[in-house]
């Protein structure tokens, strides 16, 4: 069955217990950074095993089972292919190995090169006025380039096939699945650096790269229904590869190019059908809510990721889950009376 989990970052909050008490035990995690502050070299790095091992245990003691990582080691050079790449990149395979040693099956990574995830805007109206993100390239028009300047789709989709054909094999020894994450927005150039995780056909050309199991991704709901009319038939479509290491549920209303983030509820995508294609393929991974609006009364100060909006989201998808199970359990049984009839 679908693994609920939360996105948490590595400091012990009430909001740990809250958690718990709705029914989710698993956490998926940033590195903890506060290793690394301030120190020349610290005693480990957070990608190093000794972090990793304590942050483990800090989830443990909460009564969460840490079930991903959400972050990496900078990596920007290695997107780009400059000189420095074979360093970064080592010390990605010291994370992935370190995640296996510590016993972190998942490592959600992206190739967002310099521009990482990009809202234009985070105070947004949405239903009854909970402040939503949103995106809208025009906003960005008369922005001058960033210092990496133009940076060509086939630059990085050359960078990426060094990289993974270096760290899947490690990541496959390792027992740690590597789940890429969509680019956010989808689209393709920003500020003239191309974006190529940006379609369904560019997930399929890196599944096909290296095959193995660890070379998986990140099936991100936001990011996948604006690249595609069928979402549903899209997760099947991985998912009967075995290659949907991680998922996100979240939903938007707009396109590539202008777009609002919505309650789980209230966006453009028919979101029981995604649950049932989730429980058609007997997804066993962890899904997360992402994504969500700030309610009334509720802090800002993280936007996209208030509380009370994610326990929101936790209810409608568990809801969803159990209609999905139910209406998929009734079909089993009606298909078992007319074939013994």
């Amino acid at each position: 069955m679908i693994k609920f989990a939360e996105y948490l970052r590595p400091f012990p909050t009430p909001f740990w217990t809250t958690l718990r008490q709705v029914g989710i035990d698993s956490a998926i995690s940033s590195l903890d950074w506060t290793t690394h502050a301030g120190l020349r070299r610290p005693p480990d790095l957070p990608w190093e095993e000794g972090a990793l091992r304590l942050l483990v245990r800090r989830y443990e003691d909460a009564g969460l089972e840490l079930v991903g990582i959400e972050d990496s080691p900078p990596l920007d050079r290695t997107r780009l292919g400059l000189s420095g790449r074979d360093e970064e990149i080592e010390q990605f395979c010291t994370l992935v190995r370190a995640m296996g040693r510590a016993g972190i099956p998942m490592l959600c990574y992206n190739w967002m090169a310099v521009i990482p995830w990009l809202r234009t805007a985070t105070t947004l109206r949405g239903r009854g006025g909970a402040l939503v993100t949103g995106f809208d390239n025009a906003a960005l028009t008369d922005l001058p380039p960033t210092w990496a300047g133009t940076v060509p789709e086939e630059q990085l989709w050359d960078a990426f096939a060094y990289f993974i054909r270096r760290v899947a094999p490690v990541a496959e020894q390792a027992g740690v699945r590597l789940a890429l994450h969509p680019d956010d927005p989808p689209l393709t150039p920003i500020r003239g650096i191309g974006r190529i995780m940006t379609s369904v056909e560019a997930f399929q050309r890196v599944v096909e790269m290296v095959d193995t199991p660890a070379n998986a991704i990140t099936l991100c709901q936001g990011n996948f229904t604006l690249m595609t009319d069928d979402l549903p038939g899209v997760i099947r479509h991985f998912g009967r590869q075995g290659r949907i290491a991680f998922a996100h549920f979240r939903d938007v209303r707009g396109t590539p190019d202008r777009f609002v983030e919505t309650f789980h509820d209230d966006g453009q995508t028919d979101m029981y059908a995604c649950m049932k294609a989730w429980c058609e393929i007997d997804y066993q991974g962890p899904m997360r809510p992402d994504h969500v609006p700030t309610l009334e009364g509720d802090s800002h100060d993280n936007p996209a990721y208030s509380h009370l909006a994610r326990l929101h989201a936790i209810g409608y998808m568990s809801g969803l889950r159990e209609a999905a199970l139910a209406e998929l359990a009734n079909a089993g049984r009606a298909a078992e009376r007319a074939a013994s009839a």
